[in-house]
C-alpha cells in the first residue's frame, strides 16, 4: 500500500497533524473538518474525534494549501472539490456563489471531507485480463479509484493506455505508472477522450467516473473507433445501473462488456454485462 502521506499532513493546520498522524496513518480513509465541531477521522468502519473546534481560519488554511493558489484548481471548487497534492480529494460545503442558475465558487466554506488517496498495486491482477470494455460499480467511499487505478497499471503490461485523470486523483506523481500509460490530467473527459483518441492511438483509455451525458457521448464515439474503455460509475448493482437513463446509451450500444462490483470492504466481483 502506497500513500502520500506527507502531502496530507501539509495541507493539515498545524495542530490537527499529530493527532491525524497518530490515529490515523495506516487506516484512515476520511477527514472530516466542520466549522465550529471537532475534527472527525472515519476509517475501519469507526469514527474517531479530535479534541477542539475547527475554526474558520483552519478551514481556510486547508483550502489554500491544497490549492496552491492554482486558477485550475479554483475552477474545480464551482463543481464542489479540489484534488490535493498526492491525489487527496477534498470535498467542500458552504455558501454557494451562483449565477444564472451555475455554482461559480464558494464564497465561505463550513466543511471539508478529505478523502485520503492510497495506491494498493495487484489489487486488479485478477481482472487484467478481462477482454473488452471494463466498467466499475460502487457507492462512494468503495474503492472503484482504487481498482480502476491499478487496473490501468495491469493493462498497461500488455496495451497502450490513456489515462483521462480530469481530477489529478488516478496517477498522482507519488503513485506507481505503468509500462505503457500516457497520463493526461486536469481536462475535461468528452475534450479529453477525443484528444487521446487522436494523439495517442490507445488500446484502452481508463476515466473516472462518468457523471453527464457529454461523458456518454464520447465513450460512444471513443467504441465506434475502435478503442475499449476502463471506467467508473456510481451504482450500487448492475439493477441500479439500468434504471438510470443517464446510461441507457451505453446499455443499448453495448459499450461495455464486463462489470467488476464493488462491495463495502473494498473487494470486487465480475459480472458479465448482458442485456
Amino acid at each position: 500500500m502506497n500513500c502520500a502521506w506527507k502531502q496530507l499532513m501539509n495541507i493539515l493546520p498545524p495542530r490537527l497533524r499529530g493527532g491525524v498522524d497518530q490515529l490515523g496513518r495506516e487506516t484512515m480513509e476520511e477527514l472530516r473538518l466542520r466549522l465550529g465541531s471537532p475534527p472527525e477521522i472515519t476509517g475501519g468502519g469507526k469514527s474517531t474525534w479530535l479534541p477542539g473546534a475547527v475554526t474558520q481560519e483552519e478551514l481556510t488554511c486547508v483550502v489554500n494549501a491544497a490549492s496552491q493558489y492554482s486558477p485550475w484548481a479554483a475552477a474545480t471548487v464551482a463543481q464542489g472539490y479540489l484534488t490535493a497534492p498526492g491525489g487527496h480529494r477534498i470535498g467542500l460545503c458552504g455558501e454557494a456563489v451562483c449565477r444564472d442558475g451555475k455554482m461559480e465558487g464558494i464564497r465561505q466554506v463550513r466543511s471539508l471531507c478529505i478523502r485520503v488517496a492510497r495506491d494498493f498495486p495487484g489489487i486488479a491482477r485478477g481482472a487484467a485480463n478481462l477482454p473488452g470494455s471494463v466498467l466499475i460499480l460502487g457507492p462512494p467511499g468503495w474503492g472503484k479509484t482504487t481498482l480502476l487505478r491499478d487496473l490501468a497499471r495491469q493493462k498497461s503490461d500488455t496495451f497502450q493506455v490513456s489515462v483521462v485523470d480530469e481530477r489529478g486523483e488516478l496517477f498522482p506523481q507519488c503513485f506507481a505508472q505503468g509500462r505503457r500509460l500516457d497520463i493526461l490530467t486536469g481536462c475535461p473527459k468528452p475534450q479529453g477522450i477525443g484528444l487521446v483518441l487522436r494523439t495517442m492511438a490507445p488500446a484502452y483509455i481508463a476515466l473516472d467516473e462518468i457523471t453527464a451525458e457529454a461523458d456518454c457521448e464520447a465513450l460512444i464515439h471513443g467504441a465506434n473507433c475502435g478503442v475499449r474503455f476502463l471506467a467508473t460509475a456510481h451504482a450500487s448493482s448492475v439493477r441500479d445501473l439500468r434504471e438510470r437513463d443517464i446510461y441507457r446509451p451505453l446499455l443499448e450500444q453495448k459499450i461495455f462488456s464486463e462489470i467488476l462490483l464493488m462491495h463495502a470492504d473494498k473487494s470486487y466481483t465480475r459480472e458479465r454485462m448482458a442485456l
